[in-house]
């Protein structure tokens, strides 16, 4: 699976020199095959979709030059990842779906307006059609939408360019982490960042859910709160239970699950909660 080839900018070229992913904690990244992450002190990121996230935007940059040093004046090509709560990520069904960019872009923007926190017209949006069903009588048009506030997303942009990084390709975590899980049996990624939790359900090769919300404390009880209505959601939706539960993030297992549960794995590495994103761009890049 390779949403994020979908809803970015990407073209098929190699991937870019430098990719980064944020998050509250600090930076992951990934330069001529190196590695790292790049710890913030409290306080310097704040993740909302509604609000600026860089509260400390010196300690950002001077953490980009630490990874990344300024070459003169270089341009250098790079993707962002951004954190999964920044934005929001819609799953929109249709009875038949244009064909022209022109006719679509207009329709995903109307879909998705009464149900982003921020003002549509101040907004950009990316947006891909899953490929049909094969189910026989299923003629719906899965489409997958992402929405991030034009002065948000502006704002993360900026501090990249301003050290001669420039972000051609944006995305966001947990869509770009959706490349590490590539079998076709109904399944539930669950993602931990802080206190986010990231739900995303695949069937098939495409995403049929995706739930992102902040959480108090993170106990078992709190996730299983989530997780509960999303297995029956599944269930009920697709006729098929999930097979499977995959966990990125959490210290252990929760309790009270009676489901196939493992970590989600990449080749480059363990994913954690704050490089997971970084990982499957790379898993798919290469």
């Amino acid at each position: 699976m390779t949403l994020w080839k979908q809803l970015t900018h990407l073209v098929k070229d190699p991937a870019p020199e430098h990719v980064f992913e944020l998050s509250e904690a600090g930076i992951a990244y990934a330069r001529n095959g190196e590695t790292g992450f790049q710890t913030f002190e409290p306080g310097v990121l704040a993740v909302s979709p509604v609000a600026d996230n860089l509260l400390r935007p010196d300690a950002v940059a001077s953490a980009l030059a630490r990874i990344a040093p300024p070459n003169g004046a270089k341009r250098r090509p790079a993707a962002l990842i951004l954190p999964d709560y920044a934005a929001r990520v819609s799953l929109l069904d249709f009875d038949s779906f244009p064909s022209s960019p022109e006719e679509q872009l207009p329709l995903v923007r109307f879909r998705v307006k009464k149900t982003i926190p921020f003002d549509i017209d101040s907004a950009a949006v990316s947006y891909w059609a899953q490929p049909a069903s094969s189910k026989a009588g299923v003629k719906k048009v899965d489409v997958v939408a992402v929405t991030v506030s034009y002065e948000i997303l502006a704002r993360y942009e900026a501090i990249f360019r301003s050290a001669n990084l420039y972000p051609g390709e944006v995305t966001t975590s947990g869509l770009a982490a959706l490349n590490l899980y590539s079998a076709s049996d109904v399944a539930v990624i669950a993602k931990l960042t802080g206190h986010v939790l990231t739900v995303m359900a695949v069937a098939d090769g495409r995403l049929k859910l995706f739930r992102c919300l902040t959480i108090e404390e993170g106990s078992d009880e709190e996730i299983l709160a989530v997780l509960h209505p999303t297995f029956a959601y599944i269930e009920d939706e697709l006729g098929r239970k999930p097979e499977k539960l995959l966990l990125c993030g959490f210290a252990k297992p929760p309790e009270g699950l009676n489901l196939e549960m493992e970590p989600l794995r990449s080749h480059l590495g363990a994913p954690n909660a704050y490089n997971a994103g970084l990982l499957g761009y790379l898993e798919a890049a290469g």
